[in-house]
């Protein structure tokens, strides 16, 4: 779910910044899709990532990737259309359960892959701070549907002027 919280946080952002200007914002948002995915590619390209590891934890990153270039092209998509079509928001949504899938495969993956932190170093770690990302981002994102949930849903406390 990092990659669709971060998705969500450039499309808010965005909106802060008035039409004319947000080609500024681009250039920020490419130096964030730089920071993600840099670093999943100089991990992907070492030749210790390719160690022999229990747990498929390449295949792992390989998806991470992937899913990365997705996330840049939907920010990239949300921050110049106003207003964004409701089929790009459906097709955001599905990407959103698809991360929150590979947060959970990422967390399931570094939890039982602790031997691989002596043969494949950099790839445990990289998978590790994605199980952080992943968790804190689907805190956020359960802490803010719950808030959504309390405006939307009628009110149930009995009033006491009907005692």
């Amino acid at each position: 779910m990092f990659l669709y919280m971060l998705v969500f946080l450039a499309y808010h952002s965005s909106r802060w910044i008035p039409r004319n200007q947000r080609l500024k914002f681009q250039v920020v948002n490419a130096g964030f899709t730089a920071i993600v995915l840099v670093p999943q590619l100089y991990i992907m390209g070492r030749p210790k990532s390719s160690r022999y590891c229990r747990q498929p934890l390449l295949n792992n990153l390989s998806a991470s990737i992937a899913l990365s270039f997705i996330a840049a092209g939907f920010s990239v998509i949300f921050t110049l259309i106003e207003p964004v079509p409701q089929s790009l928001w459906a097709s955001y949504h599905v990407f959103g359960l698809l991360t929150c899938g590979q947060g959970l495969c990422t967390a399931i993956l570094t939890l039982t892959a602790a031997a691989c932190v002596k043969t494949t170093p950099e790839l445990y770690y990289m998978s590790l701070v994605f199980t952080v990302a992943s968790v804190f981002s689907t805190g956020f994102f359960m802490v803010r549907g719950g808030l959504w949930l309390t405006n939307r849903l009628p009110v149930m406390i009995p009033s006491r002027n009907n005692e």
